[in-house]
């Protein structure tokens, strides 16, 4: 799913939002949860710690020791099966992370983009009141963003959202809203965002630089935008320079417009902030 075809989107200060594309709950789906009284006492969260379940109810979520917990559903792998589990490395938490599919990769590589500082995959489990009954619900991810912010995300397709999953995410929505968390349903990616994204992350590593040939794209951006096939020949090294000037594009000390391709035609510019 794309949003906002033309909208600008600037890679060295963009956020999340400006990223996904936008879903919202309804506010019918809302009002079938059951949110009156003692709501945050009632509504329950496990989580798992060294093979043991501890249930802390949704009031008192801040104090969960959040780092210290392990995905309380275990990712499986089987014949035919129609997702694709896996393992990505994060430069930000220098570890792999797991996966379920492949559009919670994607979201994986795009908050490791962003400087994530820890990201927990299926959490913990939500057990919540609605007008039909209890229902419970794991979350796809927890992630500690580099100011310190913690947002809370469901990944799934727009086309794949049933009734069930809409009353799910409206109360894993309120959930993290009483503890001050944010929350995201990702359903997609602005257009040509995640295509920037994978192009730049082939060379989010370390990357030796005997030759100085950063210092060279940096300043040759330093003045004023220029196209990325313009910044690379002007450095001693064009062929070399290219691979710089992407891991400088992915670690934010350039910028670029991720909404639309990436290419030698492609403006960029110096970051506002050296390593923002």
């Amino acid at each position: 799913m794309y949003a906002d075809a033309g909208a600008v989107v600037c890679s060295d200060r963009c956020g999340l939002e400006e990223l996904i594309a936008p879903y919202t709950i309804a506010e019918s789906v809302h009002g079938r949860l059951l949110l009156g009284g003692c709501w945050t006492r009632s509504w329950t969260t496990s989580w798992s710690f060294d093979g043991d379940e501890v249930v802390w109810p949704v009031r008192d979520l801040a104090a969960v020791p959040l780092l210290s917990s392990q995905p309380v559903r275990r990712f499986t792998w089987r014949a035919r099966q129609r997702h694709r589990p896996g393992l990505q490395f994060l430069v930000s938490t220098s570890r792999h992370h797991g996966f379920e599919s492949l559009e919670e990769q994607r979201l994986l590589l795009a908050l490791d983009f962003l400087r994530v500082q820890e990201v927990l995959p299926q959490p913990f489990r939500l057990e919540f009141a609605h007008a039909e009954g209890r229902t419970e619900h794991t979350p796809d991810f927890l992630a500690v963003m580099a100011d310190g912010s913690r947002w809370l995300f469901d990944v799934r397709p727009g086309h794949l959202i049933k009734e069930l999953d809409a009353l799910k995410f409206a109360a894993s929505d309120e959930a993290a809203f009483a503890s001050g968390w944010r929350y995201a349903v990702v359903t997609g990616w602005r257009r040509h965002v995640w295509s920037v994204l994978d192009a730049l992350s082939a060379q989010r590593r370390h990357l030796d630089d005997p030759l100085r040939l950063q210092q060279e794209v940096l300043g040759g951006a330093a003045a004023a935008p220029v196209t990325f096939g313009e910044l690379v020949r002007r450095t001693s090294l064009p062929a070399v320079a290219r691979a710089h000037a992407l891991h400088l594009l992915w670690h934010r000390r350039l910028g670029v417009d991720l909404g639309r391709p990436l290419d030698d035609d492609s403006m960029v510019w110096s970051a506002e902030e050296a390593g923002a």
